[in-house]
């Protein structure tokens, strides 16, 4: 009865996710779990396994062994349909503006026009006329990279180190961001390395060290020691 319950609470499951790439093994007996509503970082170095963790869970590539669950059911192509996610570069088209980007996205998704100016506004990219997306700084191509993702209206938002190239205000920005799309009731996986953003605002936090998951849990007030033991213990 108490394993019902937590399916319940969890939109999201991984157990035993295995990974390799040619003489790297990116994952290594992952167990993963994010629970509905909630913003749950994943914490990491460059190359500890968190963009291949993403991906995996939004279709863009395949574990060589273990299972997802997405709300209680084993993971399909369907799911992808309640999933949003901005993994690496914000994937845009440099010679077209904000709205035309999203039009191509809409057209794609069978989604309708109305949804271009609602999440313009979510992500105050609303009043960039006909400017080039190639002429907005990369605090502007983020957002709008958020903006794709939040075009199918998703339960589940995937974002990875969307803090990169942003200023301290782009960062605050972000960060209200989130905290809206989870009082919204949307769940969020944001990956970073910069621990401060994350202490303020994840409820859970996932600590991926050279392919092993160190640590899950709650919010820790030293961070940054956690994660350096985290870190020490798992170097290859």
């Amino acid at each position: 009865a108490e394993d019902k319950i937590m399916q319940s609470k969890c939109l999201l499951q991984m157990t035993g996710i295995c990974k390799s790439f040619p003489g790297v093994k990116a994952l290594d007996q992952v167990d993963f779990s994010i629970k509905k509503g909630e913003i749950h970082a994943l914490l990491g170095e460059n190359g500890a396994g968190k963009s291949t963790l993403m991906k995996i869970l939004c279709g863009m590539t395949r574990a060589d062994a273990g299972e997802v669950f997405f709300d209680g059911k084993i993971w399909s192509r369907k799911c992808i349909e309640r999933i949003g996610a901005l993994i690496e570069l914000p994937p845009v088209y440099e010679n077209l503006s904000a709205v035309d980007n999203l039009k191509v996205r809409t057209w794609t998704l069978g989604i309708s026009d109305a949804r271009i100016l609602e999440v313009l506004d979510i992500v105050d990219l609303k009043n960039t006329g006909k400017k080039q997306v190639g002429k907005f700084s990369m605090g502007m191509k983020q957002r709008l990279g958020i903006a794709v993702a939040l075009l199918n209206d998703p339960d589940f938002l995937i974002l990875d180190e969307p803090a990169n190239g942003l200023d301290p205000f782009g960062i605050r920005q972000l960060r209200e961001m989130l905290v809206s799309f989870a009082e919204s009731g949307m769940t969020v996986l944001v990956s970073s390395h910069i621990l401060g953003e994350i202490q303020q605002t994840a409820d859970y936090i996932g600590i991926l060290a050279n392919g092993v998951l160190g640590y899950q849990g709650g919010q820790q007030e030293n961070l940054e020691e956690l994660f350096t033991e985290i870190v020490s213990r798992n170097r290859g």
